[in-house]
């Protein structure tokens, strides 16, 4: 007889919402079972988010489980979010499977392939835990969406599956917690109110003890008990998982008063995390904004990553942006586009086989001598660089080529850029990326995370002025990491981690 088969047992992070700290509550214990020895994985069946990333095997997933990943101390792996729905309207979405584009859906597309959507994901999963002791799972959104639920393959239904009990968080800084938690339970059948084995209480401000008398309430009123407070945190930054946090961008700065960089808040920005470097900078502040505003006194003007370029070009120049930007340039000011901000600053952006939605061209900033073709497949990879001899790391998503008109039409191999490429994918390469204004002042560049590597914002930040900041010298991992610590240790001190290790291995 074979032996049977090791199965690592489960652990599920679900919400009352979106944004009430699912994703570090997940990140934490992936840290916590690291650090006591388990072989631990993250894993999300199906997320939701133009924040992604690239696994080593040069494949694309959600950003937040390889947060999760490097808290696990392990590589990230399509297994870890086997599907990934980035938006491109509202009603449709760019399906990645496994970490390789699908097809786009509408809403109602992708809900008649919820089945077979279903089965991937649990195939995942079950190689996961073929692999590993514990595997810390990730829900999305509210748990009790009771419209969405037959339909429903990341939350109750994947837990089911796992048989993994539910630690149910509740976000207590945006007011009706008790409501939160009650109101989770009551559009919950009995069935699925026992999966949620207890709660925790995040963001909570000032004195934790004031709130022992809501904690006892809780227990009574549920009959399943709070593991933790967890207090609000700013001693330690983790990255977070989705644009929910920018959904109401202003101006917060007086760039008169402090150096400040000002992130075009577009509506279809992707991996925002980016600029999470620079706000790690003492000196700087960083602004995304929505609003057309004056941008003389800014130091920098950066347009973000786009999931649909094309129409955020328009939006730009139906609110005034474009004017805005090209100004600002023309009398000296800084401008940097990163992916699809870099193709915004070209000549113009064609799409002849549609992928962002009917077919035709769109007039860029004009701001670089550039032309964007968006054509598959898509580019993921893993990159290391140089900048005029200065080292530097990141990883490409990006559909279609951008270069001279010229080059675009011979094919041949950019002879020239802002970056000197020197692998992709661990494999070696001659290749340019990018490009640069004669003045200097205009850069774009296909490589996210390029401010991780300290060498790189230290020499951007000169380029723009401003040197002898304090810019800390750990790499974009090594600094990571550091967080990582910090929050095991915080959640450690307000959490029964004995209590819910107990309840993910019993």
């Amino acid at each position: 007889m074979k032996p049977k088969a090791k199965k690592a047992k489960c652990l599920a992070a679900f919400g009352t919402g979106s944004d009430v700290g699912k994703s570090i509550i997940a990140t934490a214990l992936c840290r916590i079972f690291s650090d006591k020895g388990y072989a631990v994985s993250p894993y999300k069946a199906q997320n939701m988010s133009n924040n992604s990333g690239v696994t080593p095997e040069g494949l694309e997933m959600g950003r937040a489980q390889i947060v999760q990943a490097e808290a696990a101390r392990i590589p990230p792996h399509v297994d870890m979010n086997p599907v990934l729905l980035k938006p491109v309207t509202q009603i449709g979405s760019q399906v990645v499977l496994l970490g390789k584009v699908l097809q786009d859906y509408s809403a109602v597309q992708y809900h008649q392939e919820k089945t077979r959507l279903f089965d991937t994901a649990c195939q995942a999963l079950d190689r996961l835990r073929a692999e590993n002791d514990v595997v810390v799972m990730e829900g999305a959104g509210s748990c009790a969406e009771v419209n969405l639920m037959a339909r429903d393959i990341v939350n109750l239904k994947m837990a089911a599956y796992a048989d993994a009990p539910v630690i149910l968080t509740a976000d207590i800084d945006r007011g009706g917690v008790f409501a939160q938690i009650v109101g989770t339970l009551a559009c919950l059948e009995k069935k699925q109110q026992d999966q949620i084995a207890g709660f925790i209480i995040n963001r909570f401000r000032g004195d934790i003890t004031l709130f022992k008398d809501g904690v006892d309430w809780i227990e009574k009123k549920t009959g399943k008990r709070v593991f933790g407070v967890l207090p609000w945190f700013d001693h330690f930054h983790i990255q977070s998982e989705d644009s929910v946090v920018i959904e109401h961008p202003e101006a917060k700065t007086d760039p008169s008063q402090t150096p400040t960089v000002l992130v075009v808040r577009i509506p279809h920005i992707s991996n925002f995390t980016d600029f999470d470097p620079l706000f790690q900078v003492k000196g700087v502040a960083v602004d995304f904004v929505e609003r057309v505003q004056d941008l003389s006194p800014y130091k920098a003007v950066i347009l973000p990553g786009s999931k649909s370029t094309r129409n955020d070009l328009d939006w730009l120049e139906q609110t005034g942006w474009t004017a805005k930007i090209r100004e600002y340039a023309q009398n000296g000011g800084h401008v940097l586009g990163v992916c699809g901000g870099y193709q915004m600053l070209g000549k113009e952006v064609q799409d002849p086989g549609g992928l962002e939605g009917k077919p035709g061209a769109t007039e860029g900033l004009g701001l670089l001598p550039l032309v964007t073709i968006l054509k598959a497949p898509k580019t993921t990879t893993l990159s290391n660089f140089e900048w005029d001899g200065v080292p530097g790391a990141g990883y490409e998503i990006h559909m279609g080529q951008t270069a001279s008109l010229e080059d675009l039409n011979s094919g041949k191999v950019r002879s020239q850029g802002l970056f000197k490429v020197l692998d992709r994918n661990q494999q070696p390469c001659r290749d340019y990326d990018g490009a640069m204004s004669d003045n200097g002042r205009v850069m774009g560049t296909y490589m996210h995370g390029l401010f991780d590597s300290p060498a790189v914002l230290k020499k951007w930040l000169k380029s723009l002025g401003l040197e002898g900041l304090e810019i800390a010298e750990e790499s974009g991992m090594q600094a990571r990491d550091r967080q990582y610590d910090l929050l095991a240790r915080h959640f450690e001190k307000h959490v029964d981690v004995e209590a819910l290790i107990k309840e993910a291995m019993e």
